[in-house]
């Protein structure tokens, strides 16, 4: 067992364990002999969240899964910006890395649900969450590039190569009422075009922040964000947008749940507070503010449609979940061509 660090001057135990993914149970629990030795190994219980290869997430308890105590293992996690939140004290507590992973805390609270979401005393914790969050600088102080660009072509690219690849028929059946290739790698261009003009500040993002990723905590009154496999450095404004579109929901996308201006308002001052606090500078929101941002999520709201809407067009085609993921991504890309002029044709100051 040696020690690795993470942040600046900050230690990470690091235990010369490696996981089976395909048998993980003896590796977990040498390697919880080392984490939790008071634990007896017959009273361990593993609670399996995510399965594959490249994703796997086990919680590990004694007794009940909300017990103080439970690890959460994950397999080939990287995770890079987890420690980044760790040294700063935001997302998950992190107990250690192990050869092939990281383990890390089971949150404790509520799973938000739409209805949470909408709750002014609740979605105000959310807005200063992350604008705590956006704060955090690169460890090396240079400027970080957006990861928004590469993610949306690659998800283009493997578009292009699920097409190419599949019988004509099947193909055409399958992608009937979605655009055509040509028409995603012109919309890409598009996009790329007038956002990059935009000045939103590259900053660390969650990137996928749906009710399911947001953890409330009444008692103590806090939310914490969980699940950042899709974190990185990305453009403020996306961030913001993104969440914004996950009140639309995911089982059946109803953009008419799209928060109103009031409530856009109302959590971007909130959001815009915290940001300029946890950045050290004066802490007085003004309205000119709040709209300019409010202008710029949503120019980079479409972005987020299109980039999910790329993401489950290539789900529909490989993923064995039981979920609609063409209709999923027919309501995605047609809210982006819908709002895509009138959200074009915002002005920003």
């Amino acid at each position: 067992m040696d020690s690795g660090l993470v942040g600046a001057g900050k230690q990470l135990l690091h235990v010369d364990v490696y996981i089976d993914e395909h048998q993980p149970s003896r590796g977990i629990l040498a390697l919880l002999s080392r984490l939790r030795p008071n634990w007896k190994a017959q009273d361990i219980q593993m609670k399996t969240f995510t399965e594959g290869i490249t994703n796997q997430l086990i919680g590990c308890y004694v007794g009940s899964l909300l017990e103080p105590g439970c690890v959460l293992v994950r397999l080939y996690g990287k995770m890079t910006e987890l420690y980044i939140l760790h040294a700063h004290r935001c997302g998950p507590e992190i107990y250690c890395s192990f050869q092939n992973g990281i383990c890390y805390e089971f949150v404790r609270g509520t799973v938000l649900d739409d209805k949470l979401l909408r709750q002014p005393s609740i979605y105000r914790l959310i807005a200063a969450e992350m604008g705590k969050i956006h704060s955090i600088q690169p460890k090396s102080g240079r400027p970080v590039e957006p990861v928004l660009w590469t993610k949306m072509s690659h998800f283009l690219k493997l578009v292009q190569s699920s097409v190419s690849s599949s019988p004509a028929g099947q193909c055409s059946a399958d992608l009937q009422k979605l655009p055509s290739f040509k028409t995603l790698s012109q919309e890409m261009e598009s996009l790329k075009r007038h956002l990059s003009q935009i000045d939103s500040p590259t900053v660390l993002c969650h990137n996928d922040l749906l009710t399911k990723n947001i953890i409330y905590n009444e008692k103590e009154g806090m939310v914490k964000f969980i699940d950042y496999e899709y974190a990185d450095y990305n453009y403020q404004a996306f961030d913001i947008g993104n969440h914004f579109n996950e009140f639309a929901g995911v089982n059946d996308v109803n953009y008419n749940l799209y928060p109103s201006w009031e409530l856009q308002r109302d959590w971007l001052t909130a959001y815009l507070e915290s940001y300029k606090h946890s950045t050290g500078r004066e802490v007085t929101v003004t309205e000119a503010e709040v709209t300019q941002l409010y202008i710029q999520v949503c120019k980079f709201s479409l972005a987020s449609n299109f980039l999910w809407g790329l993401w489950a067009i290539l789900q529909s085609r490989f993923s064995s979940i039981d979920f609609d993921f063409q209709r999923y991504a027919t309501a995605r890309l047609n809210y982006y061509f819908e709002k895509k002029e009138e959200y074009f044709g915002l002005a920003v100051n």
